[in-house]
């Protein structure tokens, strides 16, 4: 039964998922789609398996997510795939999980289609992946593709901390006094501080497994955000899923946080 189940869906879900491409409406597609690749580790206790083959299966899923982004004209895609939290996980899982990580950007920045732009405390992470992760952005530097965000060892409260603090020290070597800084400063100024600095804020935000909160994931970025929160864990996260997400989008009526 199962097997007979698993051809319909092969032969049906292509016509439906085909259908619901042909009736996006081309302006009210998003520009910049962050996504919160949850669930790995629930992933791998429903099938049986090891935490770092549930952290594989979901590497493994990143590659196709991008290729749907390009197929709707996505120019923007931030992925968070380490927490600054995350950091205190155990050390046994801990270095498998960032070796998988390491592994993935690698093989992203070696295709040369997309530009990776690590986001995060970096100098919170091993020097070795630190350093993984920079060479990635490196050799992308010059493409021109879909720009990457990859958020590792990342916290939204952190970003807003190291922003404030960028600006505090940028305002300082120009001779500017605290009290003269407070007279000015607005929410543009800390913006331009930002590890997404220049890039346009985040117009849908898609967290899977279920779980409906942010976590601190992007926190100034996606005050007029969209949310989309699918049941799937990430690995099981299908062309089909991401569709739905983006038509759930399209068809709302934006209020820009109001």
């Amino acid at each position: 039964m199962a097997d007979w189940k698993q051809a319909v869906r092969r032969v049906l879900y292509p016509a439906y998922e085909a259908r619901v491409v042909r009736r996006l409406p081309a302006d009210r597609l998003p520009k910049h789609v962050g996504v919160m690749l949850d669930g790995n580790r629930r992933w791998a206790r429903a099938v049986g398996a090891d935490t770092a083959q549930g952290h594989r299966a979901g590497a493994a899923n990143i590659e196709p997510l991008l290729g749907w982004c390009e197929e709707i004209g996505v120019e923007v895609v931030t992925l968070w795939l380490l927490s600054t939290d995350n950091l205190n996980r155990p050390r046994a899982e801990l270095e498998p999980l960032l070796g998988i990580i390491g592994d993935a950007v690698e093989t992203l920045a070696e295709q040369q289609r997309w530009r990776l732009h690590p986001v995060g405390s970096l100098d919170l992470l091993p020097a070795e992946i630190a350093e993984r992760l920079k060479a990635a952005a490196e050799s992308t530097r010059d493409v021109d593709g879909l720009l990457v965000n990859i958020a590792v060892g990342y916290g939204g409260r952190r970003e807003i901390a190291d922003a404030v603090r960028s600006l505090l020290v940028e305002q300082a070597a120009q001779g500017r006094t605290l009290e003269e800084l407070a007279e000015v400063v607005d929410v543009e100024h800390i913006a331009e501080h930002l590890y997404t600095k220049g890039q346009p804020d985040p117009d849908l935000v898609i967290r899977t497994s279920g779980e409906q909160r942010l976590g601190g994931f992007l926190l100034w970025q996606s005050a007029q955000s969209e949310f989309y929160f699918c049941e799937a864990y990430w690995p099981d996260f299908r062309r089909v899923d991401f569709l739905r997400a983006v038509r759930a989008y399209a068809q709302r009526e934006r209020r820009f946080g109001s």
